[in-house]
């Protein structure tokens, strides 16, 4: 196989795995009232119960974010793209058979340390195949093709029953599993595989201060993505009611409204990245956008169905810069810890929607459901715009290089 033939590999099989991904992280949110209703959960709990699948969903993939991370670096991109891929595909297969809240849990626990692997090793795998000219190109394919599965998992999730929906993203898994078995492993991994350096070792990446600091800013710039998706699209109905709209939204129409935002986005924020030749102007942009959306959608009062739903376009839109985010902290460090920081800073930003939700939480019961959100966007868009300046520009930054 020659090199352009390896490099559209690697980009079509991480974008197909991408869209995998988020067909089943997205899917809860999708199917989570009627999922709740079937196995017997009260209407006054499916605010609190979905809270708590949620969590366990995020903190599975906290877990497997470090577990894939520093696999990814020792054994190489392609072992963790097999290995993540087949444990959640069993996992969602098995989540359609619950008929208990505890059951639902646990599932969805491991299907979120499953699902922790694919995107960080994806966008490793073609950043390293690529040149630093185009690699931006190549993570924003992976990212728009990848967004794509929240779309069909809010077709899906509407349209057919829950336990058949979670059994379409097990069988999907399975099926893009067959298709990996030949793929190509990263050449700069397998450099520095041969030269028998350190890799994938915790202290590449905290044995210094300025490493740690790095690696904080770079979750800290993706925090405000994943309380759009995690609180204010996720629990859309509880905040359309809260508005005062006369019909509640669908979970299911506002995330698939936010995830065509998001596709456009990632293809916007990737050409203007290419544009400025500036990583951090792009993010900069959107993540202005972002702050500007979430203000709208928090503070209208009585919109109409379609209004609400533009707004949760706008705001996916203005999260598009997730791809670019990830590519930023991937360009951060060095071969020997990349797919570790990769895969783990995404899962942290995934992870953060537990105190996120918490705190949400803790608000809501003093000030309400609206000025509780209100104080935690605003705390979320502060520190990552904060964390986004003080980070290294690293377009065009040649990556064959250790840590």
């Amino acid at each position: 196989m020659n090199r352009q033939q390896t490099v559209s590999s690697s980009i079509l099989l991480a974008a197909l795995g991408y869209f995998v991904d988020i067909y089943d992280l997205i899917l809860f949110s999708i199917v989570r009232i009627k999922s709740l209703r079937s196995i017997g959960v009260p209407d006054d709990s499916l605010l609190s119960e979905g809270v708590y699948l949620l969590n366990m969903q995020m903190g599975g993939m906290l877990l497997g974010g470090i577990l894939w991370g520093i696999l990814g670096d020792k054994r190489g991109r392609l072992s963790v793209l097999l290995g993540s891929i087949f444990l959640y595909s069993i996992a969602n297969i098995a989540n359609g058979f619950v008929h208990s809240v505890e059951m639902y849990a646990f599932l969805r626990l491991i299907a979120g340390i499953g699902l922790a692997g694919e995107l960080g090793a994806g966008i490793t795998l073609v950043s390293e195949a690529m040149t630093k000219e185009t690699r931006t190109y190549g993570t924003t394919i992976v990212a728009v093709v990848g967004i794509l599965g929240a779309i069909l998992a809010a077709l899906i999730g509407d349209l057919c029953d829950w336990r058949v929906a979670y059994f379409v993203g097990g069988g999907m898994g399975i099926a893009l599993l067959l298709l990996r078995i030949k793929a190509s492993e990263s050449s700069l991994f397998q450099k520095a595989s041969a030269a028998r350096i350190k890799r994938g070792n915790l202290m590449l990446l905290f044995g210094s201060a300025a490493n740690i600091l790095k690696y904080l800013r770079c979750i800290l710039i993706g925090i405000p993505l994943w309380f759009v998706i995690g609180i204010l699209i996720t629990f859309a109905p509880e905040f359309g009611k809260a508005l005062g709209m006369a019909q509640p939204p669908s979970a299911g129409k506002a995330v698939m409204f936010s995830y065509v935002g998001l596709a456009l986005g990632g293809l916007a924020s990737g050409t203007l990245s290419q544009m400025l030749s500036s990583h951090k102007k792009a993010v900069a942009v959107f993540m202005a956008l972002n702050a500007a959306f979430m203000l709208l959608y928090l503070v209208g009062r009585h919109p109409s169905l379609p209004m609400f739903y533009l707004t949760c376009l706008g705001l996916g839109f203005a999260s598009g810069y997730w791809a670019l985010f990830v590519t930023i902290a991937a360009e951060q460090f060095g071969t020997n810890i990349r797919a570790t920081v990769a895969t783990t800073v995404p899962n942290f930003v995934r992870g953060s929607v537990v105190p996120l939700t918490l705190s949400f939480q803790a608000l809501r019961a003093d000030y309400g459901i609206i000025p509780g959100a209100l104080i935690v966007a605003g705390f979320c868009c502060v520190v990552a715009f904060l964390a986004l300046v003080h980070l290294e520009e690293t377009h065009g930054k040649e990556l064959d290089y250790t840590q």
